[in-house]
């Protein structure tokens, strides 16, 4: 679970940290009350295309670890990480109050179809990780 958490931490960071870099450097809109803000929205068609790659490269690394990793293993460590994300990201993102959170329909429906490709992308990692090993 480490090498998930970390991964994860490093994620939600560079995603924000991005999300940061758009309103302050290029001086796009933040969040305010009607919307995410420009800031924000340009950055999701990136979002999958992060997690594939951290994601794999710390799926590498996990199945690096075992003493003899399998396809079975990487297919099962991937449902395990992205049922623990879907999970987690409720809590984190939707109904834990904070200036960042989204409602349902904005991280359901709104997010789409980046939401899904991320998750598609987090439960691919770790076979990915396995194909690289």
């Amino acid at each position: 679970m480490l090498w998930f958490w970390v991964c994860y931490i490093i994620v939600t960071v560079a995603g924000i940290l991005h999300t940061e870099f758009n309103i302050y450097v290029f001086k796009m809109k933040p969040m305010d009350e009607n919307s995410m803000g420009e800031g924000y929205e340009k950055t999701k068609p990136r979002h999958p295309l992060c997690n594939i790659i951290l994601f794999s490269l710390f799926g590498w690394l996990y199945m690096n670890g075992l003493a003899e990793p399998s396809l079975t293993e990487a297919l099962i460590t991937g449902a395990i990480w992205a049922g623990i994300c879907i999970v987690f990201d409720v809590f984190g993102w939707v109904l834990i109050k904070h200036p960042w959170s989204l409602s349902f329909k904005e991280f359901y429906v709104d997010y789409q179809p980046w939401i899904t490709l991320i998750y598609i992308a987090i439960f691919a990692g770790p076979v990915v990780g396995y194909l690289f090993s």
